[in-house]
């Protein structure tokens, strides 16, 4: 498989899926842009793609550029002289849809993409399909998507471009998930970005990018992912570790597991999980975590985890990989989660 490079960052081959997100910042908010840039490094972001849609704000562009830790995409749709002027400042990929460029001005961009060694993803989303591509898809929007991406796919191929970056999203995730399959049947070499657009807010924009994404990447489908949400990007980024996690494509961070409780539970699994994920960042990378309500079933169905707590008659017990180590005899949630970081030391 085709691999491209982003600073320093492989996407595609066997190198992991990949978690990015979007500034929500407006990039001529250069300050709240760096705060945010920031949050999204420590959250472990990997790639972040910048609105540039003027060229007023191309100074801005280039001081985040100079100064950014974290590789970026600039994002233009109609612009031909803002890709360029991207790409000679240095951006290390773009995002453009080749079909709003004219022919000459395609050439230019791919000419200097390839100086610069940059990467071009390409796409598109279910607001931007045509009346003619719906009707030649028979009105299958997600077949239609498809013929969408592989009319821009062939603008830069018919260049000699090859560092591309597919993607097709749609808000609909029956549309994305026949899309992303199909694409990935036409270009199998392809690096793809998925994702499911205009995913919302809450839970239920939990629930639809869950839903989407989880049917592709458990295909092996997709080697940069976003998970869309109306609120905070590090949310987005979050998220995006979580189901890769789930579906154990990676173990970035930690895996807290916890029962769903009933009436035999003897602690507060609630209270216990939320004071455990606010101590998070100080436990290894890639420890499972269990918080089991009884000793009853405690241990036993949570006898993956590296290191778990299940309620007992006076106190909790302390296991690993479904074997007690140790117990605490307080119901205090302090002292619980000071005697787990107290065995886990040990």
């Amino acid at each position: 498989m085709h691999t491209v490079v982003i600073g320093g960052l492989t996407i595609g081959g066997d190198a992991p899926v990949r978690v990015e997100s979007m500034l929500k910042t407006p990039v001529a908010d250069v300050a709240g842009c760096r705060k945010e840039l920031e949050a999204l490094r420590k959250g472990g972001c990997e790639l972040v793609r910048v609105a540039f849609p003027t060229k007023e704000t191309a100074p801005m562009l280039e001081v985040l550029l100079r100064d950014a830790t974290l590789p970026l995409m600039a994002d233009i749709h109609f612009d031909a002289d803002l890709a360029l002027r991207a790409l000679d400042m240095g951006c290390p990929s773009v995002r453009i849809n080749p079909g709003n460029m004219p022919k000459r001005d395609l050439a230019r961009i791919t000419a200097t993409a390839v100086a610069s060694k940059a990467v071009i993803r390409i796409g598109a989303n279910s607001g931007s399909l045509n009346n003619k591509q719906i009707e030649d898809a028979q009105g299958d929007r997600g077949r239609a998507l498809v013929e969408a991406v592989k009319e821009q796919a062939r603008l830069l191929l018919d260049h000699g471009f090859q560092d591309i970056i597919l993607s097709a999203k749609s808000t609909s995730v029956r549309e994305t998930v026949v899309a992303n399959t199909l694409l990935a049947q036409t270009y199998p070499s392809l690096p793809m970005h998925v994702g499911v657009t205009e995913a919302g807010s809450g839970m239920d924009g939990l629930v639809r990018s869950t839903a989407g994404l989880s049917l592709l990447l458990a295909q092996g489908i997709g080697d940069t992912l976003r998970v869309s949400l109306t609120g905070p990007s590090i949310e987005e980024v979050k998220a995006g570790f979580s189901i890769l996690r789930a579906l154990e494509l990676r173990m970035s961070g930690v895996t807290l597991i916890s029962c769903p409780t009933c009436g035999r539970k003897r602690v507060d699994v609630a209270a216990i999980v939320e004071a455990l994920r606010r101590e998070l960042d100080s436990f290894p990378e890639g420890l499972t975590l269990a918080v089991m309500g009884c000793e009853v079933n405690g241990p036993r169905e949570a006898s993956h985890a590296d290191l778990g707590i299940a309620g007992a008659p006076k106190g909790v017990v302390l296991f690993r990989r479904g074997e007690k180590i140790a117990e605490c005899s307080s119901l205090d949630i302090s002292r619980i989660v000071e005697e787990l970081k107290r065995v886990l030391e040990k």
